[in-house]
């Protein structure tokens, strides 16, 4: 398993680095609408969606993105931005009941609620590129952000990890992974504060902001959790051999990403 992870990064890691960092702004947002449309499939699966349905709905998604692509605007993509985050707050309370009865488990609420997943992401990649001045750094950042809380997590979760986050949901998770991830992510907003020159103000805002990233990082990823172990799956595909599907990798980003672009927004913290 170590080997086929390692083989799998490898591979991964520089075609992902290249689509997110080397392309034109064109070129980059088909980039992004391509792992878009193939976490749809995989969600279309998750949601327990008929072999006819599993064609239907990335085809749906690509609809979808076609006309947003189209007839993208400031106040449009603001709105959608702003839907995210209050659709975060409710996956909030779905995580905190489960397994108690709700809307959600049916097959078509699921297939709803993918739509509301993917499309405020997809919004929030396409926004880091071309509505920020440091469009390319900003994107790097909430992916270190993303990457430091993981890190964090897993060694303060092994080391200190006994009171469990959400045990019916994802039991390996623990409250101190919440706090390692945090101190992570904090470090990383210091850092690049003093690189980007940031005064002191902008500085706080950076880290409040981060905080209140990392926090909904955590959240992206257990509502995938919930999803899959509703549905009893493991990986929400077995497309990259050691590490599941691509659902799998960009869940916390799901989450992450529209609340950081909403954020940096609200704030005028112009990056």
């Amino acid at each position: 398993m170590l080997k086929q992870r390692v083989l799998t990064a490898l591979i991964m890691a520089p075609v992902a680095l290249w689509g997110l960092f080397g392309l034109s702004v064109d070129y980059y947002i088909l980039f992004v609408s391509a792992i878009v449309l193939v976490a749809s499939w995989e969600w279309s699966n998750l949601s327990g969606a008929s072999r006819s349905g599993s064609l239907i709905y990335p085809l749906s998604m690509a609809l979808v993105l076609l006309v947003l692509n189209d007839i993208r605007s400031e106040r449009l993509d603001q709105a959608i931005l702003y839907s995210a985050a209050a659709a975060w707050l409710a996956a909030l309370w779905f995580v905190i009941q489960y397994p108690k009865k709700s809307i959600w488990k049916s097959t078509s609420a699921r297939l709803l609620i993918g739509f509301v997943v993917l499309i405020p992401c997809w919004v929030g990649f396409v926004e880091l590129r071309t509505s920020f001045w440091l469009g390319k750094e900003a994107l790097l950042y909430i992916l270190l952000l993303v990457w430091c809380a993981d890190i964090g997590a897993y060694f303060a979760g092994r080391r200190f990890g006994k009171a469990k986050l959400a045990p019916k949901v994802s039991p390996g998770k623990s409250w101190a992974g919440v706090y390692g991830g945090l101190l992570a992510t904090a470090i990383l907003a210091v850092i690049c504060a003093q690189y980007w020159g940031l005064n002191q103000k902008e500085m706080l805002t950076l880290l409040g902001i981060t905080l209140l990233v990392t926090a909904v990082s955590v959240l992206g990823d257990l509502f995938e959790s919930m999803v899959k172990r509703h549905q009893g799956m493991k990986d929400s595909s077995r497309l990259l051999p050691g590490h599941g599907g691509v659902m799998d990798r960009i869940d916390s980003l799901t989450a992450a990403v529209p609340v950081f672009v909403l954020s940096l927004k609200l704030a005028g913290l112009s990056l």
